[in-house]
């Protein structure tokens, strides 16, 4: 155990130790704002059950599973917890996965009734009369590949779990995952008996970011097991930024929801701005702040919070500039000029100029002009379909060959290569295929130097045609549809954004990793949650935005739209709920100095929208002409 363990218990923690041990209903919901530690409660609360319930859980055969949200955050857990292997730690789809792995005559029926699905679907197309010839006749065709699969399932001897669905050859992708799983614990008692005799406790972290089935089907489970199972979610609902998560938690019947206030990370300056934003949402106020050693004592650290307003005209990396000198010369201070990304954040939320200035301007075009909301959202914290193949091992896979790091190579190809899985390996010749292998990484190195002319599309097409990974069938549909388009994209449209991004050249993703993987001074706005930096620039821009976000509309000097309006009234979530969250994580990043860069349209205007909400002090809002 690492020294998490050894803090000091906040009077929640202590709450909380007091009911994992109790008697009766268990259950309960942690509401943890920024910076307040809920990683550390979560993990004290591993080891207190460690030590009060190890010995029993051990003996009977059980583990204590946690459930997060990324492969970071398992890797951080574990390395608190260390290698005992009473603690089963993993994302929702490793998880999902252990639990319906023995059930392959149910995933056998599921696939089959998922094809049949497919093929109605395909069919309603066909008898559509608004439906394009050309979609009919592909809709027509996979419906004809749709039956063929349904022959050949019964042929599959296991189903495995793997990046892209490949239902012939056995292959169950991401999607299906989060499908099948939440089905399963729902519908079918048997299943429930097996959770909770094998993980008797389940913590779920950033429970706000869960995908809601799973949430459900875990919920639906702890009503029906009130005692000897204990559910636990940690998350705050506050920072609830992406569009498919649970959100709020709201417990059932005997719950209880525990409220962690402190936040030990922002100095007094931050905590004002940030409980001020907060107080307009579910009303926790957060206390104590950064506190550091002075003399043998603790004091508070008072930090700033400014506002900096800046015309949006086409000078906006200059004038950028312009107010990072501003504030060294302010402070005295060049943090506000280094490139370090360890002591300084810009946070944008779309940023044309940091896309140029880091080399990947046509991929972000692609993604975000004129694109659907799942590319256009994807794009800023690297979640789009088309994007994943890439970061998650396209690029590492490449990476690795290049600064000759060979075991990490492997582990990518075994992991994702199918003619490196275990049935493909018992029949082929393993010494040809290992040179086979070296021999296509190092063709797709050179695809993927900066000289080389190639484009996305022809490494998804190198990629697939020689088996270097398993797409899905959506994924395999757009490789095709590049294939036979020969032309580039000329006008942006809905349905050609994911052509547009096969048609860039291949060597601006190297540009737009650095951009996701926080290889830079710049990060999206979602990507830093859980993160700090001891300055923060926050750059507040809706040039080019999408539906999702909008901080014109927050601050109140852009017209919410009719769709506004109806999902305010309606109580449903509105851009304007997922900005303000999305301000408060930003704001909530910094240790010790915050800025917020505003390039508005109307400076004065903004600067008068900002006063009435009061956020900031008066005299640190300051508009630049």
């Amino acid at each position: 155990m690492t020294s998490r363990v050894g803090k000091p218990n906040t009077e929640t923690d202590t709450v909380l130790h007091q009911r994992l041990v109790s008697d009766g209903n268990r259950h309960f919901v942690m509401v943890a704002g920024a910076g307040s530690g809920k990683t550390t409660s979560l993990v004290k609360a591993l080891a207190q059950i460690e030590r009060t319930q190890g010995p029993s859980l051990r003996r009977n055969g059980q583990k204590i599973a946690c459930i997060t949200y990324t492969e970071v955050a398992v890797e951080e857990i574990y390395g608190d917890v260390g290698n005992d292997e009473l603690f089963h730690v993993s994302t929702i789809h490793s998880f999902l996965w252990a639990m319906i792995k023995p059930f392959q005559n149910n995933l056998r029926d599921w696939v089959r009734n998922r094809l049949q699905e497919k093929i109605s679907e395909e069919q309603e197309k066909i008898e559509n009369p608004r439906t394009r010839e050309a979609t009919k006749v592909r809709a027509a065709e996979n419906i004809e590949r749709y039956r063929r699969q349904l022959t050949e399932i019964d042929s599959v001897k296991n189903f495995r779990y793997g990046t892209g669905s490949d239902y012939s050859n056995g292959v169950l992708g991401h999607s299906d995952i989060l499908k099948i799983g939440p089905e399963f614990i729902a519908g079918y008692p048997l299943m429930q008996t097996f959770l909770t005799q094998r993980f008797p406790i389940i913590f779920v972290d950033e429970s706000q970011d869960t995908e809601p089935a799973f949430v459900d089907a875990l919920r639906q489970v702890a009503c029906a097991v009130p005692l000897g199972f204990c559910l636990g979610f940690f998350g705050d609902p506050v920072q609830k930024i992406y569009m498919q998560g649970a959100g709020p938690i709201p417990p059932e019947e005997g719950w209880e929801t525990l409220k962690k206030p402190e936040n030990f990370r922002c100095p007094q300056a931050v905590l004002r701005v940030i409980n001020r934003i907060r107080a307009e949402d579910d009303r926790l106020q957060q206390t104590r702040g950064r506190h550091i050693t002075v003399d043998g004592e603790e004091v508070a650290v008072e930090g700033s919070a400014r506002v900096l307003i800046l015309p949006a005209d086409n000078r906006r990396q200059e004038r950028l500039e312009e107010a990072r000198r501003w504030l060294a010369d302010q402070d005295g201070d060049q943090g506000w000029l280094v490139e370090d990304e360890d002591a300084l954040r810009m946070l944008v939320l779309v940023h044309r100029m940091a896309a140029a200035r880091l080399g990947f301007p046509s991929l972000y075009g692609a993604l975000n002009d004129k694109s659907p909301e799942d590319l256009s959202a994807g794009l800023i914290d690297g979640t789009a379909w088309v994007v994943r193949p890439f970061l998650s091992y396209i690029l590492p896979l490449v990476l690795a060959r290049i600064e000759g790091r060979e075991f990490e190579l492997m582990r990518l190809l075994r992991k994702y290569c199918p003619r490196l899985q275990p049935d493909a390996l018992a029949v082929g010749d393993t010494a040809g295929l290992l040179n086979s292998l070296q021999e296509q990484v190092d063709e797709l190195v050179a695809m993927l130097k900066a000289d080389s002319g190639a484009r996305v599309g022809d490494i998804t097409r190198f990629i697939r045609d020689n088996d270097l990974l398993a797409f899905d069938e959506r994924y395999t549909r757009l490789v095709n549809v590049y294939a036979e388009t020969a032309d580039p994209v000329a006008e942006p449209a809905i349905d050609n954004a994911a052509l547009r991004f096969m048609q860039c050249d291949a060597s601006e993703l190297w540009g737009y990793r650095k951009y996701i993987e926080k290889l830079s001074p710049f990060a999206t706005q979602q990507g830093i949650k859980g993160a700090e930096f001891e300055k923060v620039i926050v750059v507040v821009d809706d040039q080019g935005r999408t539906n999702t976000f909008s901080y014109g509309k927050y601050f109140g000097v852009t017209e919410p739209s009719d769709t506004d309006r109806a999902n305010a009234a309606a109580g449903k979530d509105s851009v304007i709920d997922r900005t303000r969250r999305l301000f408060y994580v930003c704001c909530s990043r910094a240790l010790s100095d915050l800025a917020v860069v505003i390039f508005a349209d109307d400076t004065v205007r903004m600067r008068n929208a900002l006063l009435e909400r009061a956020f900031f002090e008066p005299e640190c809002v300051k508009v630049f002409d």
